[in-house]
């Protein structure tokens, strides 16, 4: 029976598998074959059954096309089965044979796909009108998308993995949306495409799924499975799907297991070649997945065996502001416990880095991670001394007086560890340390609030920087205020200690005994803070008892 183009699909289907029956009956070879065709039949029937129960079938390219496929198939089936009903095959036996087979897979591949086609919900969409809302246009095309990247030819699906891509870098709702319609799984699988261009492209798409907070936790779901695609992209993929992997790998490393999979892998050993080797957008990428897997004391040794240090240090010497701002976080959480690493920043080249970083960025934001390495860096005291001669006081004083609340902490709990002897004490209250960490003494975050004390207590113990503080009308009440056992998760002993070194004062004991330091103590002795016995005692000495007796 000869297709005719301008037949009705559905109805010439149907009148093929009519056909199809009978001419089977009659057929004396393969027989076996043939009872498998005849039964994807009766579930084509029924496929086609339901193609009908939608008008949209019709006018949908995707149920147009694949329902010109099926008619072509189960045509080519009908001259097959009078061919097969001889006795002498007249293409031989092999060949016959083959053209079965070609005919079985075709009615599997149109029975998955028709099956994914009614149930997409494509069918039911129809066209959007123009006064649909644009999240209703975006759920439709979405819908359409999805679909033909699971049905059809390579070239079709590639096509709409392109359109997919654009729909997806558009807007972070349209990711949203998308995720909603089920893009994961679909993407999912076609990173087993045996087509590289499409497992590549799938990447790229799961990266963008990967930045929208309210969509990373499809990826996390998937776990070590899509941690292990990504692993053999970032090993081996193409320089595009290298930095996109990267990207989906940044959502994933926050995990504990999976940090510890990464390692166990040889991925942190594929990240450190991205950072020597790859495209300025990758080795910044790259150095962000390694700044997360750092913060993972059970996976260090994985860092130190491949001589992390050093390539991360020439990274944040040469990479581009992201590349240094990732590189220098990740050297962060690698030195935070590590006498030998930090040492051994220094003797390559960090503090120079640090310097350079430090004084090209515009931004104060990103030199939280620049302050959070001169603090552990200063931890150490030998560095501490190169930190204060390479001019590092002021750089801190600088930004304790900047608008951002992460560096203003950082750069108080630098300022701590700085303090490491009286000449440094000096230095730092004389650029004008003491009056910003007083000011951060009245802040609204409680981090903030322990931050500047830190700093303080150490400050303090220089004279000259008592009588700034001294002088400081707030300073005094301030750090009284901050005994208080009602203010949570701030550590008591160093306003205590603060105020340890100022009660010799008989205007400062006044001051303290006025704000309600005598109350707090009592609480925290019998909390036993360290420090609040003495200064209670200290402020009971004083001749003011009975103004400590009232309160």
């Amino acid at each position: 029976m000869k297709v005719q183009e301008n037949d009705d699909s559905i109805s010439l289907s149907n009148r093929l598998l009519v056909s199809l029956s009978e001419q089977t009956q009659n057929i004396s070879n393969f027989k076996g074959k043939w009872a498998l065709i005849k039964s994807k039949l009766s579930v084509l029937k029924a496929q086609l059954a339901d193609f009908s129960d939608f008008p949209a079938s019709s006018s949908n390219p995707l149920a147009v096309d694949l329902l010109h496929s099926i008619s072509h198939t189960l045509n080519d089936a009908v001259l097959l089965s009078r061919k097969c009903q001889s006795a002498v095959l007249t293409e031989g036996k092999l060949k016959t044979q083959s053209d079965i087979d070609v005919v079985l897979a075709k009615l599997d591949r149109h029975i998955k796909d028709s099956e994914i086609l009614i149930r997409s919900g494509v069918l039911q969409d129809g066209a959007v009108s123009t006064s649909s809302s644009k999240k209703e246009a975006v759920r439709v095309e979405s819908r359409n998308l999805i679909t033909r990247l699971q049905i059809g030819n390579i070239e079709s699906k590639n096509s709409a993995m392109d359109s997919l891509l654009g729909l997806l870098q558009e807007d972070d709702k349209n990711v949203m949306i998308a995720v909603a319609q089920g893009v994961f799984p679909v993407l999912m699988c076609l990173l087993d495409s045996s087509s590289l261009e499409m497992k590549e492209k799938a990447v790229a798409a799961i990266s963008s799924v990967s930045t929208v907070e309210s969509s990373k936790h499809v990826l996390i779901a998937e776990g070590l499975l899509l941690l292990n695609h990504l692993l053999r992209v970032i090993e081996s993929g193409s320089c595009f799907a290298k930095e996109k992997a990267c990207i989906a790998l940044r959502a994933l490393s926050f995990s504990k297991e999976n940090a510890r999979a990464i390692g166990s892998r040889g991925g942190i050993s594929s990240l450190l070649e991205i950072c020597q080797a790859g495209t300025p957008g990758s080795q910044a990428f790259a150095a962000g997945v390694l700044k997360n897997l750092a913060s993972f004391h059970e996976i260090k040794e994985n860092f130190i065996e491949e001589n992390a240090a050093f390539v991360l240090i020439r990274l944040a010497a040469s990479g581009t502001a992201v590349a240094q701002e990732n590189s220098i976080g990740c050297l962060c959480n690698l030195v935070s416990d590590d006498e030998t690493l930090k040492l051994l920043t220094v003797k390559e080249g960090g503090i120079e880095c640090l310097k350079n970083f430090w004084d090209s960025s515009p931004n104060p934001k990103t030199l939280e991670v620049a302050v959070e390495l001169v603090r552990h860096l200063a931890s150490c005291p030998l560095i501490a001394e190169a930190l204060v001669a390479d001019g590092f006081v002021a750089r801190l004083v600088a930004v304790l007086n900047c608008g951002v609340l992460g560096v203003r902490i950082a750069a108080a709990r630098a300022v701590y560890e700085l303090g490491f002897n009286s000449k440094t004490r000096k230095e730092m209250g004389e650029c004008g340390c003491t009056v910003a960490l007083i000011k951060m003494l009245d802040g609204k975050a409680v981090e903030e609030k322990e931050a500047a004390a830190m700093a303080l207590s150490t400050l303090v113990l220089y004279a000259g920087n008592r009588k700034v503080f001294q002088r400081d009308e707030r300073g005094i009440i301030n750090a009284v205020q901050l005994l208080d056992p009602l203010i949570q998760n701030l550590d008591k002993k160093y306003p205590v200690s603060i105020l340890s070194e100022l009660v010799h004062s008989k205007k400062c004991r006044r001051q303290m005994v006025a704000a309600g330091a005598c109350v707090y103590l009592q609480k925290l002795l019998e909390m036993n803070v360290e420090g609040a016995k003495k200064l209670l005692e200290n402020l009971g000495r004083s001749k003011i008892w009975g103004v400590f007796a009232r309160s």
